[in-house]
């Protein structure tokens, strides 16, 4: 088995036997962090507040960031003790947030909204990658030249519809026809599924993780960003609190974003020294390439920036431009009620 088929991918799916480890995991949370209640509390003998904060996935080049801020001491500047953990399944997160067992959340612009859309209530507090990761790739020999090139193709794809719906705006958007392409539902082989030809093209993987795992394995890639055919330049990840969590701790909240702000200052003008307090941290079940990090940190930096835009700012024409999207598209009940100005907050960083 080569490494390309080791790799773990960051959303695994969701099944049947992940409602048991959800409550295991809610209880585990409780007690690995000592959170009285599993949200913002001072904690024992330190003066601190204490804030649970759950990954997306395993620690990589996104989160540097955060480690940088735990390694500087800004977030103790704050007076904060800051937990960063990895949940089981990105979807338990929003889970875990909504029902109180964690106070922030790394999670997914289009995933808030539909957790909104099922009255799960969560807000995002912060856009931290502020366009989309997850894109179309194809080899860069294929006569795949755009998007409309993939009818009659087969494409891989993770078992979720939003994939599809994104692939199928695509199509459309570049004058071809999305009911002649040929869905391939690979799970999260994603890897191995374009580097053996079983599919033309994949999506679901990250232009900063899977297209630099791909290309290390000698395969060039093209990729199509959905942005630039009509799916909306959406928020790829974006840090999440519960209505009430926000409604209690709105102060603590503030102070982490502040911290996690002068963490990414730190990154942007340090980005070897960020990279080297990440590599510290990689979790011993994921360990981390360095020259993939690197350059997955060199993609992310100008994503994470919005020039004149405060640390993880948002736009409610994003937020609107997102629910309709997921609405057209049937990612979303048509007849929901969600206000935009509902789904985040800025707070002001």
């Amino acid at each position: 088995m080569n490494r390309s088929q080791r790799i773990r991918d960051r959303r695994p799916r969701i099944n049947d036997g992940r409602r048991l480890k959800l409550v295991l995991l809610s209880i585990w949370l409780c007690l690995a962090v000592g959170l009285g209640g599993c949200s913002a509390n001072k904690s024992a003998g330190s003066g601190l507040t204490e804030v649970n904060v759950l990954l997306d996935w395993y620690p990589n080049a996104v989160h540097s960031f955060l480690f940088a801020a735990e390694q500087q001491g800004y977030f103790e500047q704050e007076g904060l003790k800051v937990n960063l953990e990895t949940p089981a399944d990105t979807n338990d997160a929003i889970k875990l947030l909504a029902a109180g067992k964690a106070d922030l959340a790394i999670s997914y612009q289009m995933q808030i909204a539909q957790s909104r859309a099922e009255d799960i209530p969560v807000v995002s507090v912060a856009a931290l990658v502020r366009h989309p990761l997850d894109q179309i790739f194809v080899r860069a020999d294929s006569d795949i030249k755009s998007p409309k090139d993939l009818a009659g193709k087969k494409v891989g794809y993770p078992s979720t519809p939003l994939n599809e719906a994104m692939v199928n705006t695509m199509v459309a958007s570049d004058n071809g026809d999305p009911s002649q392409v040929k869905y391939t539902d690979i799970g999260w082989d994603l890897i191995p599924a374009m580097t053996t030809g079983k599919v033309d093209a994949i999506i679901g993987g990250y232009i900063n993780h899977e297209k630099l795992l791909i290309e290390k394995e000698g395969i060039p890639l093209r990729t199509f960003d959905p942005a630039d055919y009509g799916v909306p330049d959406n928020y790829e990840l974006v840090l999440a609190a519960s209505e009430d969590g926000l409604a209690k701790h709105e102060d603590t909240i503030r102070k982490f974003l502040k911290a996690a702000a002068k963490g990414q200052a730190y990154t942007v003008q340090n980005p070897d020294q960020a990279l080297n307090i990440l590599l510290e941290h990689e979790n011993k079940d994921f360990p981390l390439d360095p020259d993939v990090e690197k350059q997955s940190l060199n993609i992310l930096l100008p994503m994470m920036d919005d020039g004149s835009a405060g640390f993880g700012e948002q736009t409610e024409a994003s937020w609107e431009a997102v629910i309709q999207w997921l609405k057209d598209h049937g990612q979303i009940k048509s007849d929901t009620t969600i206000k935009a100005q509902d789904a985040f907050r800025n707070l002001g960083v």
